[in-house]
Parts: structure tokens; sequence; C-alpha cells
């Protein structure tokens, strides 16, 4: 089962300020959570419900996945220092 990839207004703003080779490697990541968004190297945050990061380079990528409606919701693209806050 595939899920729908939702992008917030929010992650892609963050999305369109990178480089060119890290948008790239960004969208890569996040078209790969279609096929399956708990792959391995995923992380469920503390502190925070049912949001999960994936790594892409010095960047992470913030998440929420929807298995009733099969759908991942990026929420936030950032580089690894900042993404956090």
């Amino acid at each position: 089962m595939k899920y729908k990839i939702v992008i917030t207004h929010t992650a892609e703003k963050c999305l369109n300020k990178l480089a060119k080779r890290n948008y790239d490697l960004v969208i890569r990541a996040i078209y790969s959570l279609a096929n399956n968004p708990y792959q391995s190297g995923t992380k469920k945050l503390q502190g925070a419900e049912d949001v999960y990061r994936v790594r892409a380079g010095n960047y992470r990528i913030l998440y929420r996945v929807s298995n009733g409606e099969l759908t991942v919701t990026v929420i936030k693209i950032g580089d690894r220092k900042d993404v956090y806050n």
C-alpha cells in the first residue's frame, strides 16, 4: 500500500530554500516515505504526539502518519541544529 504524501505550507517553504543538491536528497527521502513511513532510520520523537523524523544528510524531515487515511504529512524540514526548535 502506498501512502499519500502531504507537505504543509511551512515544510514547503523550508524545502524551497534548500540548495539543489540538498533539495534532491530531501525529496527522495520524502517520497520514500510513501512506500514505508516506518522504514529503518526513522525515530518517533519524544514529547510529540505521533511525530516521526527521518534523516536526509544533515537535514531532518518531521512528519505524521495517518494509517486510517494512508497519508504521510510532512510538518517541517530543516537543518539538524534548528529543526527541533
